[in-house]
């Protein structure tokens, strides 16, 4: 069997591990992802690297005593998710890692997304010495606190020489392009807000169009600004959410990104007085999150051998790791640009290249 053959093969195996019957999801700290990581670790123990977990449940697998070079990506997933969204890189770098000795780690990710605790990035983290013990506090929908299922992860890791990272692309650029893989040029800076507009309940059928004050026609109007600015709203809360009731409140979730952080910061203070203009309305912002944009590691990224560029519109573990090592980033061409979907594939031959692209790494860096 050839190694991308077995990373597609371990990629199933993975697939179907999952907290729910029918769809793939594996999140955080669940029985799942331990379940996960066990067979991950028995993989790395093949490939001649021993295994261990930190305090976050990040799983480690390491070839040496000195400094390393580090792989890695992560191991959980989105809800209803497909089987590569992460994996991928996990199984790419045990493949290559078996290729070449030298001392190395490979990394799988505790959390990437976020999905339990709201906490992207968890897991890398821990690593960077960006772990916020507030977090500790944090509980789940179902009540459990963070605390009682991590332990303290320590300072920074402050013997990584270089990190790098193989994804899917989970868009369509390379595919448009005709090409196999990518180099990352820089991960998109990220502004997260919530957005609530608010105006006043009225029967639908007695009060006159020029009379209302609703908050779901204003918000409607905004996020066509946000569409046109290049952001996304995913998530919208109506109140009260009746069908004879003009709407008193909305909440919409704002999430804008782009390589240049002072663009994305200017198109965020466009959108802001933007919100609610000319219609009978409050609005009240709430920043969440401003993510600046990442650039990668020129001769890092030389290193895979690859010429094709593209930057990074998605979150990657990569960007926190950038934080205490020159970093770099790969993608893998997936049909359609299509991810966070049970319909994510690829192809065994753009595997192929990405395992030998990873194996030229390692021997150059």
């Amino acid at each position: 069997m050839s190694g991308a053959a077995r990373v597609l093969e371990r990629c199933d195996v993975l697939g179907r591990i999952s907290e729910e019957p029918g769809r793939l999801t594996r999140r955080f700290a669940t029985p799942a992802m331990r379940e996960a990581n066990e067979v991950v670790a028995g993989w790395m123990r093949e490939a001649g690297l021993a295994t261990r977990a930190d305090p976050v449940g990040n799983l480690i697998g390491r070839r040496g005593e000195g400094p390393v070079v580090m792989l890695g990506s992560h191991l959980d997933t989105v809800i209803d998710a497909g089987r590569y969204d992460g994996p991928l890189g996990v199984l790419v770098a045990i493949e290559a890692a078996e290729r070449v000795e030298r001392d190395l780690e490979v990394v799988g990710f505790a959390d990437e997304e976020g999905l339990r605790f709201g906490t992207g990035y968890l897991g890398s983290s821990a690593f960077t010495g960006r772990f916020d013990p507030s977090w500790l506090e944090l509980r789940d929908a179902d009540g459990v606190r963070l605390g009682d299922l991590v332990g303290d992860p320590g300072p920074a890791r402050d013997d990584v020489l270089a990190y790098a990272e193989v994804h899917i692309e989970q868009g369509p650029v390379l595919e448009r392009l005709g090409e196999p893989v990518g180099v990352v040029t820089a991960i998109a800076g990220q502004s997260h807000a919530d957005v609530t507009f608010i105006g006043e309940a009225g029967h639908a059928g007695t009060v006159p169009i020029g009379d209302r004050r609703d908050a779901l026609t204003a918000a409607a109007e905004w996020i066509l600004a946000v569409e046109q600015a290049g952001g996304t709203v995913g998530r919208a809360n109506v109140e009260p959410n009746v069908r004879n009731v003009i709407p008193a409140r909305v909440t919409l979730a704002l999430d804008l990104r782009h390589a240049d952080d002072a663009a994305r910061r200017a198109a965020v203070d466009d959108l802001r007085r933007r919100a609610g203009r000319g219609r009978d309305v409050t609005v009240e912002w709430n920043d969440l999150a401003d993510f600046p944009a990442v650039a990668m590691d020129e001769r890092l990224s030389a290193a895979f051998g690859v010429a094709t560029r593209l930057s990074s519109g998605a979150g990657h573990d990569a960007a926190m790791m950038a934080n205490i090592a020159p970093t770099a980033m790969l993608f893998v061409r997936c049909a359609g640009g299509i991810s966070h979907n049970p319909a994510e594939s690829v192809e065994e031959a753009d595997v192929a290249v990405a395992v030998d692209a990873l194996e030229r790494f390692l021997r150059a860096v």
